[in-house]
């Protein structure tokens, strides 16, 4: 793996059952960590969403992949989905105290939000400055899927609490933005067509990575995370796309 600096690059978790696309077929699934971070240098973590992380399965994570591998972990759905935002300080504060265990392991903090949650000013500026407050330093990263958060007051109170936006790919399913609003840029895309499933085109690739060509020459950090699991082509397009930048 040819490492590219201030560039991430890697799949929306690793526990799937990849055999011949990335796992050898013998190899155990507790095994699979370890051997995923031979070949990308960071994964977000999708099971943090469904249930607090537990101390301990966080520094074994730490133990089976190199200092130089990252995580992205999404937000738990707890603040996002259930609370939206409102009353979260408790829940959070479980949350971050566990993924701080990570230090400069620790990536961005994934945010993902349902299409229902339209932007509200309030709602959303009273827990961007709760995040500010608590963890002045931390990178967090916005996956809104209503257009209401798309607008130049939301994007300008994301740009005011150095929170970044998501540039999501997910064919029609929901709107979304090629705007960055911090110096930390982050992809996450979901599939061409078919969500979860699709491969991305020779030429959609190319796009996205001139793309992060150009963040990259502006002096931005940049993630980008496949999510097209089903059939194992978040590995495939992964290595395209790394290979197209370094081509540049």
């Amino acid at each position: 793996m040819t490492v590219i600096p201030n560039l991430y690059i890697g799949t929306s978790g690793w526990s799937y059952r990849w055999q011949e696309i990335l796992y050898p077929p013998e190899l155990k699934s507790a095994d699979y960590l370890s051997y995923y971070a031979t070949r990308f240098d960071a994964t977000e973590i999708n099971s943090s969403f469904y249930h607090f992380t537990m101390a301990k399965t966080i520094e074994k994570w730490l133990a089976t992949t190199p200092e130089h591998f990252r995580f992205a972990p999404k937000l738990n759905q707890e603040i996002t989905h259930k609370r939206r935002f409102t009353d979260i300080h408790e829940p959070l504060e479980k949350f971050m105290s566990r993924y701080l265990l990570m230090g400069k392991r620790l990536g961005p903090v994934l945010i993902q939000i349902p299409g229902s949650f339209r932007y509200d000013r309030l709602v959303a500026e009273t827990f961007y400055r709760t995040l500010r407050e608590k963890y002045e330093t931390q990178t967090y990263a916005l996956e809104a899927r209503h257009v209401s958060w798309f607008g130049e007051e939301s994007l300008d109170l994301l740009r005011e609490y150095n929170i970044t936006t998501v540039i999501a790919s997910a064919g029609k399913r929901f709107p979304g933005t090629e705007v960055t609003t911090t110096d930390t840029a982050y992809l996450r895309l979901h599939g061409d067509e078919r969500m979860y499933s699709s491969a991305y085109s020779d030429e959609k690739l190319e796009r996205y990575a001139y793309m992060i060509k150009d963040w990259l020459e502006d002096g931005k950090e940049v993630w980008v995370f496949f999510n097209n699991t089903i059939q194992g082509n978040a590995v495939t397009d992964a290595d395209k796309l790394r290979s197209m930048i370094l081509e540049l």
